[in-house]
């Protein structure tokens, strides 16, 4: 079955369960589910009952969608994302973003922990990505293309939509949220770097790593979806600190972050 039957499939599940026609979606990383619990109208629809979706299968990644009305706009969240870490295929962990674009989605807001690689970050800061560094190895285009999915050789040059980037700056800066500009480097996972590896990523210009946001990124970008990304800094990456890393700790900064990235996002949806 070709992917854009798959995504038929999807879509008339979802369009049998709610009327809402969402046009704004946010996937939130690790430990940030409860925005979800803010949204009016919720329909919630675990992963595994929606066609062809695969589950995620990380703690702190609930795994459900949710759509409703948030501020009087029509949403979609994604309570917890699927990783390539996971072992499932480029194509599974975007299969989602094909979903949002057959479904009319114009902007999409990527959430996501990462490791401080930049030594003027701290834990807890939050980073505003203009630019990524693939270093997965792989590419959700590879494969067979289907021509309503865009173009076969997209260009990279603006992936994350510059207006949305300044608006978000602006609106952290009038909340005194810590805020950077960034950029990121994925990994495949899901091992953490090594000191060796995070000096060499600094080297090559990355700000942040981490393990997602890449692949859904090309992906959105190659569907005309309008992308940006917050990231949270949820550790200093291996080396900058004399500690090791867990995900205990991603876990928890999350918690700790959650309530100012919310706003962010509270504020952030009333003017987009």
């Amino acid at each position: 079955m070709k992917i854009s039957e798959k995504i038929n499939d999807t879509k008339e599940f979802i369009f049998q369960k709610t009327k809402i026609r969402p046009e704004i979606a946010i996937v939130l990383g690790s430990g940030l589910g409860e925005l979800a619990d803010s949204v009016k109208e919720a329909v919630r629809i675990p992963y595994s009952e929606i066609p062809h979706f695969v589950k995620s299968t990380v703690e702190g990644h609930k795994g459900e969608l949710v759509i409703g009305k948030l501020f009087d706009k029509n949403i979609l969240i994604m309570q917890g994302r699927i990783h390539f870490y996971e072992g499932y295929s480029m194509q599974e962990i975007t299969y989602p973003v094909r979903v949002m674009s057959g479904l009319g989605i114009k902007k999409l807001i990527l959430t996501s922990a990462v490791g401080g690689i930049n030594k003027k970050y701290k834990p807890g800061d939050i980073v505003l990505i203009k630019d990524h560094i693939n270093f997965t190895g792989d590419n959700p285009l590879r494969g067979e293309h289907e021509p309503e999915f865009g173009e076969r050789f997209p260009d990279m040059t603006y992936i994350y939509n510059r207006e949305m980037i300044l608006k978000t700056h602006k609106i952290a800066k009038s909340l005194g949220i810590r805020t950077h500009i960034g950029i990121y480097l994925s990994t495949r996972g899901p091992s953490y770097e090594t000191p060796a590896e995070i000096k060499a990523f600094r080297k090559l210009g990355a700000d942040v790593v981490g393990m997602s946001v890449v692949p859904e990124a090309i992906v959105a970008h190659q569907s005309k979806i309008e992308l940006l990304c917050i990231s949270y800094v949820s550790n200093m990456a291996a080396g900058i600190l004399k500690k090791t890393l867990s995900h205990e700790e991603v876990i928890e900064t999350g918690k700790q972050v959650s309530k100012k990235l919310i706003s962010l996002l509270n504020q952030l949806i009333k003017e987009i």
